[in-house]
């Protein structure tokens, strides 16, 4: 074991692993963290804390990950490069680890101007993968990335992102082969609609044998409304929605209930495909649909490990 966190136990034991996700407040306010763990707790293996997501500022995920410890739910504390440079990040590193955090998903970040801070100062000292080796490095050689050794390393599952939807596709597979060569353990993926197309992306994945190097986790996001399937089939780069989906958003009688099922119909198909190892349910401020989709899909009970 690398980290022995609830979420490396599950997925080496074989487990279809559910993870969520928590995006913290614009405050320093730590109950709605607390009603949004209340929300998950039963339903997924551990959760994602967002860092500055959309390059707002929030609480951060260090913090709310200490938070989420507390109230008996595993963290995943998200990372990202574009706040801080490698003194900080190494700093916070070994911060997280040692207040309880096993769970690290190492990210670039959106550039700040997507933000609510557009003039302040990007730092992009190191991008994700270089992270992702920064992290494998501190953890498996106890040594800081300028190579001054460390008494305790943190032990830290080190989870990515991969986007299998963005152009150009055929870079896709080499693009995460990148990252599970820099050390990652598991994956979470973009929003999945067009499973025809994540599919693929599978087939290519299998064929290189990095399933078995790393555990793929799908991700799902549930549709609100027909104006939330159109704002991300038309105006989120790197997304893939086909037609069907949109039409059956459109047609719903109740738009609410359909984007349900879609995400329900979506984990089915996600259990039931080579090498995929999990779910990642971002539900965005709708984190009371969890449970919902976690049912409906057959993933509860949520397994238990020694």
């Amino acid at each position: 074991m690398k980290a022995e966190s609830h979420l490396e136990k599950l997925l080496e034991k074989g487990e279809f692993a559910v993870t969520g996700e928590c995006g913290p407040p614009q405050s320093a306010d730590p109950g709605v963290i607390r009603k949004k763990i209340d929300l998950l707790r039963g339903s997924v293996d551990a959760a994602n804390i967002t860092d500055n997501q959309t390059a707002i500022a929030r609480l951060c995920s260090m913090a709310a990950g200490v938070i989420m410890l507390g109230e008996g739910l595993e963290p995943i504390m998200q990372m990202t490069c574009r706040d801080r440079n490698r003194l900080a990040i190494q700093s916070d590193i070994l911060g997280a680890a040692s207040l309880g955090i096993k769970n690290l998903l190492c990210l670039t970040g959106d550039h700040q101007t997507f933000g609510n801070h557009p003039g302040s100062k990007n730092v992009f000292d190191l991008d994700s993968i270089q992270l992702i080796q920064l992290v494998k490095v501190m953890r498996d050689e106890k040594k800081f990335q300028c190579g001054d050794d460390m008494d305790v390393e943190p032990r830290i599952f080190i989870g990515a992102a991969a986007n299998p939807f963005g152009d150009p596709f055929e870079f896709r597979v080499a693009r995460l082969a990148k990252k599970i060569a820099a050390g990652v353990d598991f994956i979470q993926t973009q929003g999945i609609y067009d499973i025809e197309r994540f599919e693929k992306w599978m087939d290519g994945v299998c064929e290189r044998g990095l399933d078995k190097k790393a555990h793929i986790l799908g991700g799902v996001i549930p549709f609100k409304s027909l104006g939330a399937a159109k704002y991300i089939k038309f105006r989120v780069p790197g997304m893939s929605v086909p037609d069907e989906i949109t039409e059956r958003m459109k047609n719903a009688s109740d738009a609410k209930k359909e984007g349900v099922q879609i995400a329900i119909e979506t984990v089915e198909a996600l259990k039931e495909m080579k090498g995929v190892h999990g779910v990642h349910i971002m539900a965005i401020e709708w984190e009371e649909k969890v449970p919902e989709i976690a049912e409906g899909a057959g993933l509860l009970p949520r397994p238990g490990v020694a």
